[in-house]
């Protein structure tokens, strides 16, 4: 097994990910030749067909695809093992690789950039946008070391630790009849139209689940892919919609065309915190990191 290289591994994972030679390629910053070869090579090391190679389709035999899984766990592995001596010489230093939900990133990074910049100036942060299975599903895979996103979530293998609590609040259209108000309750949104993000954002689910108890109705004319998108929507008149707090927050508390209420109590919010693999060795940085950004939060 001595002659299977990391690299190749690398290159079949990539191709897996990818399902096309030439952006695998990029992404090992490899030429395309280089990289077929190579995997030419593991195949006829292996014994096995790996890839099934057509003109516009790139997939993985059965074998090949259970061989990236295994694959998968050695670059972890291996990954563990520089992350660990790196930690040994400097805990607060090399890459981190964080990933926030589509509607904390954007809210929150801007705040810690330079907190972390001061307190951190060795750790490198590489930066992620995914939703909360994809996040989950790259934090075992051992893609990313940490992930920030809206609790309680299916930990199995996994730690969490609370970051801070977000209330909600009423986005809505500024010559609203309900803009006139210090605080909206939220049984006077009934019959309201409620404007919401696309399927498999979490923060969809908890906003349904709070404007159902009282007749609030979605718009099925409409779903949104970004908090910003639906506050375009609500400044236009389409409707009212639920935003997280941090998105209220400096320039995007003052969008044209939109008034933005606090709720009244008991003010329904989110739980954010943070999960990491219980055996990834970079707990001290991500302990360092989760302390920025719970002091900016509150």
């Amino acid at each position: 097994m001595s002659d299977i290289k990391l690299k190749d591994l690398r290159y079949l994972v990539a191709v897996a990910d990818e399902r096309h030679f030439g952006r695998a390629a990029a992404r090992c910053f490899v030429s395309q030749p280089t990289l077929s070869a190579q995997l030419k090579k593991l195949e006829e090391y292996l014994g096995v067909q790996l890839i099934e190679r057509q003109p516009k389709r790139v997939t993985l035999t059965d074998v090949g695809a259970a061989i990236v899984v295994r694959a998968r766990r050695m670059l972890e592995a291996s990954d563990e093992l520089v992350a660990l001596a790196q930690t040994h010489r400097d805990p607060l230093a090399g890459r981190l690789r964080v990933a926030f939900l589509p509607t904390i990133g954007p809210y929150v990074l801007p705040g810690i950039a330079p907190s972390v910049r001061r307190a951190l100036p060795r750790l490198q942060l590489l930066l992620y946008e995914y939703r909360t299975e994809a996040m989950l599903e790259k934090l075992h895979d051992g893609e990313i070391d940490l992930g920030v996103l809206a609790l309680p979530v299916e930990l199995d293998g996994l730690e969490a630790r609370p970051l801070y609590e977000e209330a909600f609040e009423l986005a809505l259209p500024a010559h609203h009849r309900l803009a006139q108000r210090r605080s909206v309750r939220l049984e006077e949104l009934k019959d309201e139209p409620l404007l919401l993000l696309e399927e498999g954002h979490c923060l969809r689910d908890q906003a349904l689940s709070l404007c159902a108890r009282v007749g609030a109705h979605e718009r099925q004319d409409f779903r949104a892919t970004s908090l910003e998108t639906l506050r375009q929507m609500v400044a236009t008149g389409a409707g009212v919609t639920l935003l997280p707090e941090l998105a209220g927050r400096g320039a995007y508390g003052h969008a044209r065309g939109v008034a933005l209420r606090p709720l009244a109590r008991p003010v329904p919010s989110r739980r954010i915190g943070a999960v990491w693999r219980k055996a990834t060795t970079r707990r001290i940085a991500i302990d360092a990191l989760c302390e920025l950004i719970a002091r900016h939060a509150k």
